[in-house]
């Protein structure tokens, strides 16, 4: 998922303990996937290293104080992965590059076709689809405003907990279809 207008509000640029706000419903919404068997893992650029407008160091601080804040309220993140670059540099970690997410499939041995990507902003989405994830556009942040990506989420959400919810659903739906795409819950009522 994306930290910025999925996690905290974003006020851009967020690089101060000061500015950090969680948005309302992320903890019970984290809460529920660190109870699960999905990794909770936070892929965000944060250019405003690469432009010189905070450090790295800066920008560490705030992640202490958000993962100090979670795991009070007993929320798991399995890990944050960050591009520190300006978009000039063309690197191959700033969204809608995955090299982040190829490299969280091979710190977590993730299946990214059974994985989620969750976003504010088309880039995001574009991300996801870019490293074959299933997408979630919430309503929060940027809910999508950003330009230049023209793509389609798989699923919207108004919030993190309605993605979270989203993702639950479909994961049962899933369940209950065999390989084959027959459903299985049918097969059962008709014995």
């Amino acid at each position: 998922m994306d930290r910025d207008g999925v996690i905290n509000v974003d006020c851009g640029y967020v690089h101060r303990v000061k500015d950090f706000r969680f948005i309302p419903g992320v903890f019970g919404a984290l809460k529920r996937l660190s109870a699960s068997r999905f990794k909770s893992i936070i892929v965000t650029d944060q250019s405003g290293i690469g432009r010189g407008y905070y450090s790295k160091a800066a920008m560490e601080i705030v992640h202490r104080h958000m993962l100090a804040e979670l795991s009070r309220r007993h929320i798991r993140i399995d890990m944050i992965y960050y591009c520190p670059h300006a978009p000039e540099h063309q690197c191959l970690c700033r969204k809608p590059g995955i090299e982040l997410v190829l490299r969280a499939q091979r710190d977590f041995g993730l299946d990214l076709r059974r994985s989620y990507f969750i976003g504010d902003k088309r880039r995001d989405i574009q991300t996801g689809k870019n490293a074959e994830c299933k997408t979630i556009l919430v309503m929060t942040g940027k809910a999508g405003a950003d330009s230049g990506f023209d793509v389609e989420p798989d699923y919207k959400a108004k919030s993190l907990k309605q993605a979270v919810d989203s993702i639950f659903k479909h994961e049962r739906q899933d369940k209950n279809k065999g390989r084959d795409g027959s459903d299985r819950e049918r097969a059962k009522k008709k014995k």
